[in-house]
């Protein structure tokens, strides 16, 4: 009869392999990214794109002086801003270390990406037809193809088990919608027959209807954590205030209507996932909330000048052209709170970044992005 303390060694072993099993994962972890730390995968538009329209043939480009003027370098990297986008700037201050890289870049390979990807695209939109004026642009339902191409070479690389463990313990962010509007829905050769065909409500159920497939299959392929940024106050950009001078130096208000409309949908849209996906930690970042915030009292937060582009050719606001080599742009960038037509600095992108990490209820909810990683 096998005494019970003939057990131990079988025992022993079977601890020192899940030991080591453990201390494998640790090791890729902390080469991901730091210790503890998540993986970050992002989708989205030219507010969060890392340089994946370089790589495309669009009309849509950043990757041209001044953009990047306070980037590291001092050189442009596809980014819209003169230094670091928000997912940039959160990254950093979690402590990730190093940049997420564009998927489209050649060295977003291998081991690379298992500390994140960003997905995100200038143009992008929720719906297909987003941003066609552009020519090339990676749509959601693209950047969702291109994460599922990752999630494989996961699989493939590493083995289901701990591939999936590292997707179900990441973050994963999607800034989307603004360009649905901007660049389809308000879109001059667009917006006169599709306006009197389809009306805002109309239009806003489909963009959610869309939205809520492509959040579900974000959740089917993994992704457990996610922050759902909502649509800014978009009739605030230069651009819209340009384009729209009956407004005089307000923000012009039907592109806002529009965002606000959209906004309390994808709040309901964003409870009805959470409750439905078992498993899943769904927030909501309201961005429409911290910028206009940040536009109403701009003095109290260190800036000079909120209405107007700080890269310009054109224009009251200097919205009327994208910015490029031929631009001027203003000798401080942080006293401003855009940077060009469409985009915040990045002194703004900075203050929406760190209150989206640790900001209370009233800019993201149920739990702001720190609470979310520690879970």
């Amino acid at each position: 009869m096998r005494r019970p303390h003939e057990h131990r060694p079988r025992l022993a072993s079977r601890l020192a392999l899940l030991l080591a099993c453990w201390l494998a994962v640790l090791a890729r972890t902390r080469a991901a990214g730091g210790v503890g730390m998540p993986a970050n995968f992002i989708f989205g538009d030219s507010l969060v794109d890392a340089g994946n329209n370089n790589y495309i043939v669009s009309l849509s480009k950043a990757n041209y002086p001044p953009n990047g003027i306070d980037f590291f370098g001092h050189q442009p990297t596809g980014r819209y801003t003169n230094g670091r986008t928000i997912i940039d700037i959160l990254g950093q201050e979690m402590g990730l270390g190093g940049l997420v890289p564009p998927y489209m870049a050649p060295e977003t390979t291998g081991d690379a990406v298992m500390r994140g990807v960003n997905y995100a695209s200038g143009g992008g939109g929720i719906l297909n037809q987003t941003g066609s004026i552009f020519g090339g642009r990676l749509n959601l339902d693209a950047q969702i193809d291109n994460y599922a191409n990752s999630r494989h070479d996961l699989i493939a690389r590493h083995g289901e088990v701990e591939a999936v463990s590292l997707l179900r313990g990441a973050l994963f962010s999607v800034t989307m919608g603004s360009n649905d509007f901007i660049n389809n829905y308000l879109t001059p050769i667009f917006s006169v027959p599709q306006r009197v065909t389809t009306p805002p409500v109309a239009f806003i159920s489909a963009m959610i209807a869309k939205y809520r497939q492509q959040l579900t299959r974000l959740y089917l392929l993994d992704a457990r954590k996610i922050v759902v940024v909502n649509v800014g106050p978009i009739g605030c950009i230069p651009y819209q205030r340009d384009t729209n001078p009956s407004a005089g130096t307000a923000c012009a208000e039907f592109p806002n209507q529009l965002a606000q409309a959209f906004n309390r949908r994808l709040r309901a849209l964003v409870d009805e996932l959470g409750a439905a996906l078992p498993g899943s930690r769904i927030v909501y970042a309201d961005v429409y909330h911290i910028f206009s915030d940040i536009i109403a009292n701009y003095t109290a937060h260190g800036f000079e000048v909120a209405d107007s582009a700080c890269c310009y050719v054109g224009g009251r606001f200097g919205g009327l052209v994208p910015c490029g080599p031929t631009s001027q742009y203003c000798a401080d960038r942080s006293k401003y709170v855009f940077w060009d037509p469409y985009h915040p600095s990045e002194a703004a992108n900075a203050l929406i970044a760190r209150r989206i990490l640790d900001g209370g209820p009233e800019d993201i909810s149920p739990v702001n992005v720190r609470q979310l990683i520690a879970t």
